[in-house]
Protein backbone atom coordinates (compact mmCIF):
# COMPACT_ATOMS: atom_id res chain seq x y z
CA UNK A 1 0.00 0.00 0.00
CA UNK A 2 2.45 2.26 0.75
CA UNK A 3 3.85 1.84 -3.11
CA UNK A 4 0.40 3.34 -4.57
CA UNK A 5 0.37 6.25 -2.31
CA UNK A 6 3.98 7.50 -3.02
CA UNK A 7 3.53 6.95 -7.04
CA UNK A 8 0.41 9.22 -6.42
CA UNK A 9 1.89 11.66 -4.78
CA UNK A 10 4.42 12.72 -7.11
CA UNK A 11 3.01 14.66 -9.88
CA UNK A 12 3.54 13.83 -13.55
CA UNK A 13 6.33 16.30 -15.01
CA UNK A 14 5.78 17.88 -18.32
CA UNK A 15 9.02 17.23 -20.99
CA UNK A 16 10.27 20.69 -21.63
CA UNK A 17 10.32 21.72 -24.68
CA UNK A 18 13.02 23.53 -26.79
CA UNK A 19 12.34 26.75 -28.43
CA UNK A 20 14.36 28.43 -30.91
CA UNK A 21 14.11 31.95 -32.72
CA UNK A 22 15.06 32.44 -36.51
CA UNK A 23 14.33 34.14 -39.65
CA UNK A 24 12.16 32.17 -42.51
CA UNK A 25 13.51 31.59 -45.56
CA UNK A 26 10.86 29.48 -47.62
CA UNK A 27 7.16 29.66 -47.16
CA UNK A 28 6.65 27.92 -50.73
CA UNK A 29 5.15 24.89 -49.03
CA UNK A 30 1.47 24.26 -47.27
CA UNK A 31 1.59 24.87 -43.78
CA UNK A 32 5.20 24.62 -43.48
CA UNK A 33 7.82 26.97 -43.45
CA UNK A 34 11.33 26.45 -42.94
CA UNK A 35 12.96 28.42 -40.35
CA UNK A 36 17.15 29.54 -40.29
CA UNK A 37 18.21 29.63 -36.81
CA UNK A 38 21.96 30.70 -36.02
CA UNK A 39 23.99 30.42 -33.51
CA UNK A 40 27.45 31.99 -32.04
CA UNK A 41 29.91 29.30 -30.81
CA UNK A 42 33.72 29.54 -30.54
CA UNK A 43 35.91 28.11 -33.07
CA UNK A 44 37.19 24.47 -31.13
CA UNK A 45 41.00 25.64 -32.09
CA UNK A 46 41.19 28.73 -32.87
CA UNK A 47 38.79 30.41 -30.08
CA UNK A 48 36.99 32.62 -32.63
CA UNK A 49 33.58 33.15 -32.60
CA UNK A 50 31.81 32.07 -35.76
CA UNK A 51 28.54 31.77 -37.13
CA UNK A 52 26.64 28.55 -37.80
CA UNK A 53 23.02 28.16 -38.90
CA UNK A 54 20.44 25.59 -39.07
CA UNK A 55 17.67 25.03 -40.99
CA UNK A 56 14.72 23.82 -39.12
CA UNK A 57 10.86 22.59 -41.06
CA UNK A 58 8.31 23.91 -38.63
CA UNK A 59 4.61 23.53 -39.01
CA UNK A 60 2.49 27.13 -39.69
CA UNK A 61 -1.32 26.19 -39.41
CA UNK A 62 -2.49 29.61 -40.29
CA UNK A 63 0.30 30.20 -42.97
CA UNK A 64 1.07 34.20 -41.18
CA UNK A 65 4.97 33.94 -41.57
CA UNK A 66 6.52 35.23 -44.24
CA UNK A 67 9.60 35.18 -46.02
CA UNK A 68 11.81 37.37 -44.07
CA UNK A 69 9.99 37.35 -40.46
CA UNK A 70 11.56 36.47 -37.25
CA UNK A 71 9.54 33.70 -35.78
CA UNK A 72 9.70 31.76 -32.50
CA UNK A 73 9.33 28.04 -32.88
CA UNK A 74 8.86 25.17 -30.57
CA UNK A 75 9.80 21.53 -30.45
CA UNK A 76 7.15 19.21 -30.72
CA UNK A 77 6.24 15.26 -31.45
CA UNK A 78 7.36 14.50 -35.33
CA UNK A 79 4.26 15.58 -38.10
CA UNK A 80 6.40 14.57 -41.00
CA UNK A 81 9.28 12.88 -42.29
CA UNK A 82 11.22 16.28 -41.86
CA UNK A 83 8.83 17.90 -39.43
CA UNK A 84 9.26 18.30 -35.27
CA UNK A 85 8.54 22.32 -34.78
CA UNK A 86 5.61 24.25 -34.61
CA UNK A 87 5.25 28.21 -35.17
CA UNK A 88 4.22 29.66 -31.81
CA UNK A 89 4.42 33.77 -32.90
CA UNK A 90 5.66 35.74 -35.42
CA UNK A 91 7.89 38.44 -33.70
CA UNK A 92 8.75 40.81 -36.77
CA UNK A 93 7.38 41.31 -40.05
Amino acid sequence: MSEATTAEAQPIKAPVRKERVGMVVSDKMNKTIVVEVERRVPHPRFKKIIRKTSKFYAHDESEQAKVGDKVLIVECRPLSKLKRWNLVEVQKH
